[in-house]
């Protein structure tokens, strides 16, 4: 559905306003995204701590201004709450976000709160500004450019879609040290996104299969489910690691360096090559249909 609606919306307002992780409000440098999280699709209330929730929908938010390398500043809330215990839960929410609020120095800029007979619906827009690097956006990827992946990849149903860190610091010194394209975050899935990054560029891509950065947790996850730790890490979604599209001689250089190790704990992983030939494919050929999650 979402894939329709955005070709209809470019369709009636022009392909420069929609396609990339948040906007940029041009004439004031400052960037901005929204994202909403349903109970049901997003989360089961008493199946997850209330305070993960909360945490997730801000984070989701932060990762969207990271993949654009800008630094977030605000925060504004909208919650629909279920009537009983509607209070309580609402500083449950709070309380998850609290934290990466300290982290990141955000200002609660205000919101809206409702009650209905229906489960929980949380919105968050974050509000952020462009450094002097300018932003990094997913339609400036280059031919042979390489595709590097800040993280491991796959399994994240196993606590990591609601734990897992913003690479806010991560982009922001990347983009300020080093030759950075594009950029797009892996919210709905590592092929998935990195179609999207490569259509918005005009190009293709080449994948590694063996270079994919598997994680422990998309290991455990195919013995419950059949499918392969690859067939995971490519299709999962909600691993929130940044793929970035990178120069040839720059990528050997930051996979020699690896800076982001030392000051994030953070290891850089090779995993594609973009090319002019459209679409996805293995380095055998093989075409790899984008697989992922589709709002």
């Amino acid at each position: 559905m979402e894939t329709e609606w955005i070709k209809w919306l470019r369709s009636r307002t022009g392909s420069e306003l929609l396609g990339d992780d948040a906007a940029v409000l041009r004439d004031t440098n400052t960037i901005i995204t929204v994202d909403m999280l349903t109970e049901g699709i997003d989360f089961v209330l008493g199946q997850v701590d209330s305070q993960w929730i909360g945490r997730k929908a801000l984070a989701v938010n932060l990762s969207d201004i990271a993949a654009m390398a800008g630094i977030p500043t605000a925060i504004v809330v909208a919650v629909a709450l279920p009537k009983s215990e509607g209070i309580q839960l609402a500083e449950q929410l709070y309380n998850g976000m609290e934290p990466l609020i300290r982290k990141y120095a955000l200002k609660l800029a205000g919101g809206d709160t409702n009650t209905w007979n229906n489960g929980l619906v949380i919105s968050i827009t974050v509000l952020g500004r462009v450094t002097p690097q300018g932003v990094l956006q997913r339609n400036g990827a280059k031919p042979n450019d390489k595709i590097l992946v800040t993280g491991l990849l796959g399994g994240s149903i196993l606590e990591h879609q609601f734990l897992f860190e913003p690479r806010i610091n991560e982009a922001l010194y990347l983009n300020e040290h080093f030759d950075i394209h594009a950029a797009i975050d892996i919210s709905d899935g590592f092929s998935l996104d990195l179609y999207r990054l490569s259509v918005e560029s005009g190009l293709g891509a080449t994948v590694d299969e063996k270079s994919i950065p598997i994680s422990s947790a998309a290991v455990r996850l195919s013995q419950q489910t059949g499918r392969t730790p690859l067939e995971h890490a490519l299709s999962d979604g909600e691993d929130f690691e940044l793929l970035l599209a990178v120069p040839p001689d720059e990528a050997e250089k930051l996979l020699t360096l690896q800076p982001l190790r030392e000051r994030f704990d953070v290891t850089l992983y090779p995993v594609a090559e973009l090319t002019t030939e459209l679409g996805l494919r293995f380095t055998d050929g093989t075409v790899l249909r984008p697989q992922g999650f589709e709002h």
